[in-house]
């Protein structure tokens, strides 16, 4: 395998991604792109549709590139118009009130993706998916990309969807569609706020890993969601009271009960069970207040007190009556450093943490979705023995190349130049091996050198994350298109 430059593999991943064969049309409009580009032969089951979160990575790289792509009939096409088209299909196919009289979803909601058949759009509001989980993410992430389209174009009030902006102003429609969101997600239900309470299967883990509950994604996802919406509405809005309150607990709770680090895993350690009931000690180091009635036996003790560093730290995966999930999720925590809804100190614990554990959360090919894998009986009652999320595969410990540019992005975000560093000499070897292997969507094996068994290849977010991270390293100030608020006091 002959080496490449840094600059040559960016160039043959834009070249890759810059491929008509990759787009999504209807009507003569380019809406997005597909997730993989599958030979007519082979079983596409989903993946000739346009993903939300899929084309997120693709479409932040269009928005920064601003050059035209070729498109079908060998046209130009501007690639933040491509972005903007997206975002404006995925409105027009938000579920309405008076939608909502004739089908079984809720209103405010947003497909996980669609497809064109006869130029006519087909959404997906989780019927394809497994169970038929409703896609909990797929607002978050249209507000998360809502806002960094608007910041890319704003410079050039015409590159603005006139269905989503008039001049740098947001539409009516665009405003009501945030308020049916906000409806949606703010709604009061049986659970207990500030979190959301979602099923398996409700993010980008689509299949059952024990994440029903409160899992990290969905939460960190929330937060940021919030951020964006309180940017669009109008200050007098009635939901901008509500976000602040809801901003405000969510921060606390996620930052508070959520972290865990040496300090907090000798607390736990110590831990009475049926405290719960009880009022907290101001000294929590001596008098451990159990509100979730947490048993030590329950927590991997040897693992984790072997495997933390001393000066890093982490946001678990999932907590519950009597359950901490200790699990390592990437995208959960890579996010609540990128939306700024860690302090600083923690955000650092976590990148630090990744820096010390590069064997094993990032290994040959950045980076894991989660770790450690669940193994044995835990695998089998957990996953219930599901053959593709086997130990060290798919999103079971498997390595994801997407997830390459959120960790860029968190690592750019506090200033840690020695991840920084370690992160381009990975890019260089994971990008000559996704090149040759032609893209695969993951990789499986403890340490990520086996392509995995049902990976589909030509997978767009698998190019796109990989040419992200490199854009962000290269241009740090192009994080400004996902910039949140600043971290809570």
């Amino acid at each position: 395998m002959v080496a490449l430059s840094w600059h040559r593999l960016k160039e043959i991943a834009w070249q890759e991604l810059n491929q008509p064969k990759y787009l999504v049309y209807c009507k003569g409009e380019p809406l997005g792109t597909k997730a993989a580009d599958v030979p007519p032969e082979a079983s596409s089951v989903n993946y000739d549709q346009c993903f939300v979160r899929d084309f997120v990575p693709v479409a932040l790289v269009y928005l920064i590139k601003n050059q035209d792509i070729e498109g079908l009939n060998g046209e130009a096409v501007s690639s933040r118009a491509v972005v903007g088209n997206f975002l404006a299909t995925i409105l027009k196919l938000q579920i309405t009130p008076e939608l909502a009289k004739h089908m079984e979803r809720s209103p405010g909601m947003m497909p996980a993706s669609f497809k064109v058949e006869n130029d006519t759009l087909k959404p997906d509001y989780g019927e394809r998916a497994i169970a038929q989980v409703t896609p909990v993410d797929s607002c978050l992430w249209w507000l998360i990309l809502l806002q960094a389209y608007y910041r890319a174009c704003t410079q050039d009030s015409t590159a603005l969807h006139t269905d989503l902006f008039d001049g740098t102003e947001p539409q009516p429609k665009l405003r009501r569609a945030i308020r049916l969101i906000l409806s949606l997600y703010l709604s009061h239900r049986f659970d207990a706020e500030p979190m959301i309470l979602v099923p398996d299967g409700a993010c980008m883990i689509d299949r059952r890993m024990g994440l029903n509950g409160y899992p990290l994604e969905i939460q960190t996802l929330f937060y940021a969601g919030l951020q964006v919406a309180r940017q669009f509405l109008k200050p007098e809005e009635p939901y901008q009271a509500r976000i602040s309150h809801r901003l405000g607990r969510l921060q606390r709770q996620l930052c508070e009960d959520y972290w865990l680090d040496l300090r907090r895993l000798r607390v736990l350690y110590q831990a009475q069970s049926e405290q719960y009931d009880a009022s907290p000690s101001a000294d929590t180091e001596d008098h451990f207040f159990n509100k979730y009635n947490l048993y030590p036996e329950s927590i991997p003790y040897e693992h984790l007190i072997q495997w933390l560093p001393e000066k890093a730290g982490y946001l678990v995966g999932n907590l519950g009556p009597s359950h901490l999930d200790c699990r390592f999720f990437a995208i959960g925590n890579l996010m609540g450093v990128v939306s700024n809804l860690l302090p600083p100190a923690q955000a650092r614990s976590i990148m630090d943490l990744i820096y010390l554990r590069h064997a094993d959360l990032l290994g040959e090919m950045p980076m894991k979705v989660c770790y450690p894998a669940l193994e044995g009986i835990e695998w089998q009652l957990v996953t219930g023995c599901d053959p593709k999320n086997k130990p060290w595969s798919y999103h079971n410990g498997g390595s994801w190349p997407m997830l390459t540019w959120m960790l860029a992005a968190a690592a750019l975000k506090v200033k840690h130049p020695s991840l920084t560093e370690q992160l381009r000499e990975d890019i260089m070897k994971a990008g000559q091996r996704l090149i040759h292997d032609r893209w695969p969507e993951y990789y499986d094996g403890g340490n990520g050198r086996l392509i995995g068994r049902m990976a589909r290849r030509y997978q767009t977010w698998s190019i796109a994350g990989i040419l992200l991270a490199q854009e962000l390293l290269d241009r740090p100030q192009n994080l400004a298109l996902i910039h949140f608020g600043e971290p809570l006091s």
